[in-house]
């Protein structure tokens, strides 16, 4: 591929993003997302890993999860994969404050705490591969648990803290993503873009990607990107920004 026709290719990418992601607003909040896998291939089918994963939130200055898990994906045909994986989600929940009918003063503060989520994927993966940019379209199926726990909370009324249980539930989650890979000869870096859309019985979230992979001998691979991540109406949380950083090791 000549230059001129890498620099159009790339010019293509920008725009294809820009028309894919909303216009941020202002409320928007920016965090960042770590992660370093380590896997092996244990046959031209198998492959499994290992992940570990930290997230901040508020604008980069808080802790939003910790999470690590095994992986095993296995090659069902030349164009079709499949993966099942594990997470021990270890989050970081976000204060909450309710008021008084008259909207003013405080009724109850529940401070940020500590919990633990349970998360089982399963997904399958088809791509297509023509001259040096390949498709995929991933279908994931997720499902999380929360076990019931006690946690402080503060009565204004009372004026003295109060046990508050927070009750244990499951969530199943559809997760569809359409990716899209560049292989550009000669450029030691390889583009990607990708829109994801995560439903439960409504579109809860969509995430737009847009990075840059950079591999070493097939041992050593490196990623950098940027996501955002616009939540449904129904979500108490904001629309986020993050920059991402990942590694990966293959033995």
């Amino acid at each position: 591929m000549a230059r001129s026709e890498r620099k159009q290719l790339i010019a293509c990418l920008l725009v294809l993003c820009a028309a894919l992601i909303p216009t941020p607003s202002l409320a928007d909040d920016a965090g960042l997302v770590l992660s370093a896998e380590a896997s092996h291939k244990f046959s031209k089918q198998l492959t499994a890993g290992f992940e570990a994963e930290f997230r901040s939130r508020n604008d980069f200055r808080t802790a939003d999860r910790v999470s690590l898990g095994p992986s095993v994906t296995y090659k069902l045909l030349p164009w079709l994969k499949a993966s099942v994986d594990y997470n021990l989600l270890i989050d970081n929940n976000r204060e909450d404050i309710t008021y008084q009918d008259d909207g003013v003063s405080y009724n109850n503060w529940r401070p940020s705490y500590w919990g633990v989520r349970h998360r089982f994927n399963v997904s399958l993966t088809g791509s297509y591969k023509f001259n040096r940019v390949e498709v995929s379209l991933r279908e994931r199926w997720q499902y999380t648990y929360r076990r019931t726990r006690v946690i402080d909370n503060f009565d204004f009324d009372n004026g003295e803290w109060e046990d508050h249980e927070v009750r244990g539930k499951g969530k199943n989650v559809l997760r569809s993503r359409l990716q899209v890979e560049w292989d550009i000869p000669k450029c030691k870096f390889d583009p990607f873009a990708s829109v994801e859309f995560h439903t439960t019985r409504d579109l809860e979230k969509t995430r737009f990607i847009v990075g840059v992979e950079h591999t070493i001998k097939k041992t050593h691979a490196f990623k950098a990107y940027y996501r955002y991540q616009l939540t449904g109406s129904g979500s108490d949380e904001p629309n986020i920004h993050m920059l991402g950083l990942g590694y990966t090791y293959k033995f």
